[in-house]
């Protein structure tokens, strides 16, 4: 079983880290399902009433969901622990893969609080409305895959998209394999994200105000 960065692994050691940024990119749907239900009841109302920045409102709501991803992540860990996975990458690596995840994942939650506060019907709207762009995004990923054994049509888009470049710069950190390029990459989309995503978001809430 040959992995994105170069090599042959066995496939819990290739799958683990695919599946965790998996598992965190659609754990970050629930930023769009609970603002949604925030938005539907008095608890945004009442937070709009306090002497606080309109972009404080919806920082705490993105971090409090970023706390509830670090019981995933080790969660996660423990059990690729059972499964046989070797942290070749050893410890300071190991921690560098989990805040990269985190990261990504905290980025991800902006794009769905800007879908929160652009779409109605609610949270099920809200995640309805994250889930059709979040699906082609991480199944068409190197997440299950390297992107060599993708369809020749597909492998452009595989091999330069968010996803892709999180769980490459993971796997590669975690199995102890070259990683610099790769996390330069990753964070670059992930600060990319949060630019983009946290102004738009902060300006859509204050036009609900």
């Amino acid at each position: 079983f040959r992995g994105t960065v170069g090599g042959t692994v066995d496939p819990v050691a290739f799958l683990l880290p695919g599946i965790l940024v998996q598992v965190l990119a659609f754990d970050s749907l629930q930023t769009a399902v609970g603002l949604a239900e925030d938005l539907s009841d008095t608890t945004v109302d009442r937070l709009r009433t306090l002497p606080v920045p309109r972009s404080a409102v919806l920082v705490a709501r993105t971090l409090a969901d970023a706390c509830r991803n670090v019981a995933v992540v080790l969660l996660m860990l423990a059990a690729g622990t059972g499964l046989g996975f070797r942290y070749s990458g050893g410890p300071l690596r190991t921690v560098a893969a989990v805040a990269l995840v985190l990261a990504f994942a905290y980025a991800l939650s902006w794009i769905f609080t800007a879908i929160a506060l652009s779409v109605r019907g609610g949270a099920e709207a809200a995640n309805a409305a994250g889930v059709v762009w979040m699906f082609p995004l991480v199944f068409a990923s190197t997440a299950l895959a390297p992107a060599a054994a993708m369809p020749g049509w597909l492998r452009g888009f595989v091999a330069h998209q968010p996803v892709s470049a999180v769980v490459d710069a993971v796997r590669a950190l975690l199995l102890g394999q070259p990683a610099g390029g790769l996390i330069l990459v990753a964070f670059g989309w992930t600060a990319a994200i949060v630019a983009v995503f946290g102004p738009i978001s902060v300006r859509r809430f204050r036009r609900l105000a």
